[in-house]
C-alpha cells in the first residue's frame, strides 16, 4: 500500500528498511532515568549564580573596607621599603583572599551538603526537575555522601586545575550510569524527578 508523501507507516511498524529503533533512556539501579547532561549543566550554572551573586555581596564591601584601609596607610606615610610595602598592602590583601576563600568554602558547604542531603536537590536541581540518590536503591542519600560530592567537586575541582572540567565532562563517557567523578566517589546517581 503506498502512502502518500509525507506520512510515516502505520504505528507499530518499521519506517522502513534499515530502520533502528531509539535506544532505550538510561536508567538508574532503581530504574529512574538519568539526568542528561544538558539538566546538570543547567543546574550547576543556577546554583553557581546563586552562589556568585552571594559571595559579591559579602566580598565587595570587604574589598572596600581593606582598600579603605590601605589608603588611610598611604596618606599617613607613603611606602619607602618592602618591609612597609608587604605590612601595609601585601599582608591585608593576602588575609582578604583567604578569609574570603574561607568563607566561600563554608558557604557552598552549607548549600550544597546540607540542601541536598534533605532533598538530594539544591536550588538549580529542583528547577531542572533532576535529584541525586545514591546509586544503592536501598539506602537512603546521607551527608556523608553530600559532603564527598562537594570535597571532590568544589575543593578539589577549586585546587586541581583543569579538574572541575575533567569531572564535570566525565559523565559524558561513563557507562552505565553516567556518574561525574564526584558522583563516583560518593556511590551516587543524578536521576531525574518523576511526575
Amino acid at each position: 500500500m503506498n502512502q502518500p508523501p509525507g506520512y510515516g507507516p502505520p504505528p507499530g511498524y518499521p519506517a522502513g528498511p534499515g530502520y533502528l529503533p531509539p535506544p532505550p533512556p538510561p536508567l538508574s539501579p532503581a530504574g529512574v532515568p538519568l539526568a542528561g547532561f544538558d539538566q546538570r549543566l543547567l543546574a550547576y550554572m543556577i546554583d553557581i549564580a546563586l552562589l556568585s551573586a552571594v559571595s559579591f555581596v559579602v566580598a565587595i564591601p570587604a574589598v572596600f573596607v581593606v582598600l579603605g584601609r590601605i589608603t588611610e596607610a598611604q596618606q599617613d606615610q607613603p611606602v619607602v621599603d618592602l618591609n612597609d610595602f608587604v605590612s601595609d598592602y601585601f599582608m591585608p590583601l593576602l588575609l582578604l583572599e583567604i578569609g574570603l576563600f574561607a568563607l566561600l568554602l563554608v558557604l557552598y558547604y552549607v548549600y550544597v551538603v546540607e540542601f541536598m542531603h534533605r532533598t538530594g536537590q539544591t536550588v538549580g536541581k529542583k528547577a531542572m526537575k533532576i535529584r541525586v540518590v545514591p546509586i544503592d536503591p536501598s539506602r537512603r542519600l546521607t551527608r556523608g555522601m553530600a559532603a564527598k560530592r562537594y570535597l571532590i567537586e568544589y575543593v578539589v575541582g577549586t585546587i586541581v586545575p583543569f579538574f572541575s572540567w575533567v569531572d564535570g565532562l566525565w559523565q559524558l563517557w561513563d557507562k552505565p550510569y553516567q556518574q561525574t567523578l564526584h558522583d563516583k566517589f560518593a556511590q551516587t546517581v543524578v536521576v531525574k524527578v518523576l511526575p
